[in-house]
């Protein structure tokens, strides 16, 4: 119960920063666009040092979940953080929640419960060797150059599907990493923590993902990017928690519901990207 109530404090606290810098941004002037003076514009305004300051939190709360609960229940929980950004949204900046968006929450939130629900994982161990790492960097390494040059190969929405599902993919890899990296310190203290590669290779990964992500979102839309970026986080995730810590799933007929409650998730995503408050909004800044 811990890491799923720090998971959803994470999400709400990622959706509602993505909000509040937005806000902010709407007040600097055009002129300072990709200059460094914008960030001085930024720094005088309690509400993106706010924003600012919920990333912060949310780093400081995926952290807290990933050290005491699986991986494959912590990062499916983050798809809540879009429907969260976009209520938010419509609160902060005083624009009417549509029927449209309340669709989406409802169908995202039913599906993640009931995918949760059916898949039900369980066990697992708090850090992976070091030799197992090796494959897994290799296979990762491997399935991300495909899909970057699969998308350099193509051009709008198809390449920003397939940069968004690379960018899924890094911050899967990320919460990994971190989750590796939290164990170091749980065992070895702070010392133990900031001499673990897994430290590193977590700022690493964010970083690119971080790349790739506006990066896609510059190739194409919010409705070709954000469903790949949400279930491939999601899914890659469990694959990782089940190949690198030994976290099991139910399997058998409660397949069919999780397919289910991924359906209803992918649903979802797409009818909240094609709402006019998600055409206004920047996608979730991410921290893992």
């Amino acid at each position: 119960m811990i890491s799923v109530l720090f998971a959803v404090l994470t999400a709400l606290s990622n959706g509602t920063a993505s909000v509040l810098q937005r806000r902010a941004a709407l007040d600097v002037p055009d002129g300072a666009a990709m200059r460094l003076s914008l960030i001085g514009h930024l720094l005088r305004q309690k509400v993106w040092l706010a924003g600012i300051g919920l990333v912060i939190v949310a780093a400081v709360c995926q952290a807290v979940a990933l050290a005491t609960g699986p991986i494959a229940v912590v990062q499916p929980i983050f798809v809540i953080e879009l429907p969260a950004a976009l209520v938010v949204a419509g609160f902060v900046m005083r624009v009417g929640v549509t029927r449209q968006v309340w669709y989406g929450v409802a169908a995202v939130t039913a599906g993640l419960a009931l995918g949760m629900a059916a898949a039900a994982p369980v066990g697992g161990s708090e850090d992976v060797e070091g030799t197992v790492w090796i494959p897994a960097l290799v296979a990762t390494g491997a399935f991300e150059a495909a899909l970057i040059a699969a998308a350099l190969g193509t051009r709008g929405n198809a390449r920003a599907a397939l940069l968004g599902l690379a960018a899924a993919c890094g911050y899967a890899l990320t919460a990994a990493l971190m989750k590796d990296a939290m164990s170091r310190l749980d065992a070895d203290g702070v010392v133990g923590l900031m001499t673990a590669w897994q430290l590193y290779a977590t700022a690493a990964a964010g970083v690119g993902a971080l790349f790739l992500l506006q990066n896609a979102l510059q190739a194409g839309s919010l409705v070709a990017v954000q469903p790949m970026l949400t279930l491939g986080d999601a899914l890659i995730s469990i694959t990782y928690g089940v190949t690198l810590f030994g976290e099991e799933l139910r399997t058998g007929w409660w397949l069919l519901p999780q397919l289910i409650g991924v359906a209803l998730v992918t649903v979802g995503c797409v009818v909240l990207a094609r709402t006019p408050l998600a055409t206004t909004q920047p996608a979730p800044s991410r921290v893992r």
